[in-house]
């Protein structure tokens, strides 16, 4: 395959040899790191627009860090697609919250309770911020169900929490 232009810029001659680190453990490092960073975007009270592109561009790095290493599991890749759409949601950008959400929900089917609640947490955030109330409503019931079933106190008061906010 041809190369573009843009690829030949970023070649690295030194990238042919293998690396002086253990490439498992930096994918480890990596996506907990990039999704704590993410998370810290998300709580900052006012954000530039290059702050908002670095908060994308975070979950996206540990979405695929997660995807790379070999111990990744459903569960792994449903927290990162919910915070994906958490991310689009805070930057009113309902389109990408909602096809967050939706991966989020693929992925979550068959964990526990809390990941499925999470999942339709997420797609009634987006459907709010779509402007569809009815929908929203739907999907915040579905995860208020789920939240009953959440064993842990601790984890079910988070949910309900954030599922309280859309009602604010």
């Amino acid at each position: 395959m041809k190369q573009s232009g843009m690829e030949k810029r970023i070649e690295d001659p030194r990238m042919s040899a293998e690396p002086a680190f253990d490439v498992a453990s930096a994918h480890r490092y990596f996506a907990v790191h990039c999704f704590n960073a993410a998370w810290g975007l998300i709580d900052k009270p006012s954000r530039t627009p290059e702050e908002d592109r670095q908060m994308v561009a975070l979950n996206q790095a540990s979405i695929y860090h997660w995807q790379s290493r070999p111990d990744c599991t459903r569960q792994n890749l449903s927290i990162g697609y919910w915070q994906a759409s958490r991310i689009h949601a805070v930057l009113a950008n309902p389109g990408e919250a909602q096809r967050s959400a939706e991966i989020c929900l693929e992925y979550s089917e068959g964990l526990e309770p809390f990941f499925i609640g999470y999942a339709y947490e997420a797609l009634a955030r987006a459907a709010l911020l779509a402007g569809d109330r009815a929908k929203s409503a739907e999907h915040a019931s579905r995860a208020r169900a789920q939240a009953e079933r959440v064993e842990d106190a601790e984890d079910r008061d988070l949910l309900v929490k954030d599922l309280s906010s859309l009602q604010a």
